[in-house]
């Protein structure tokens, strides 16, 4: 093994507000304080239940992918998975997520308030 996965991290306009939606659809805890980061306007933290750390860091000029068009590619996804899919869809539309795509029947696609996709799976 060379190396540890420590946090994902996703470029916004917002990080703050991305970390409260994520937190939303995760639980977990926004800015804990944590030795590894220092938070700021332009990032914030959710350490979630499960046990991993995304990381919202500020972009300006921010661009988010243009699902499914590959002249802004989505460039990673995240998947998560739910045992009821309609009710996982309402919980995540309220928070702020928009739907791309509900074409297949174990999984739904959307994007978050800042454009990344990801994916609700039926587990």
């Amino acid at each position: 093994m060379i190396a540890e996965l420590q946090c994902i991290v996703l470029d916004c306009p917002d990080p703050a507000g991305l970390a409260a939606f994520y937190e939303s659809v995760l639980g977990g805890s926004v800015n804990r304080p944590d030795p590894r980061w220092a938070l700021s306007a332009d990032w914030s933290t959710l350490h979630t239940t499960a046990g991993l750390v995304l990381c919202f860091q500020r972009a300006e000029n921010y661009y988010p992918p243009a699902w499914p068009d590959p002249t802004r590619p989505q460039q990673f996804h995240l998947d998560f998975g739910v045992p009821d899919l309609d009710r996982a869809e309402v919980e995540v539309l309220d928070a702020g997520a928009h739907l791309l795509d509900d074409s297949a029947a174990d999984w739904r696609i959307y994007a978050d308030p800042a454009g990344h996709p990801f994916c609700l799976v039926r587990h």
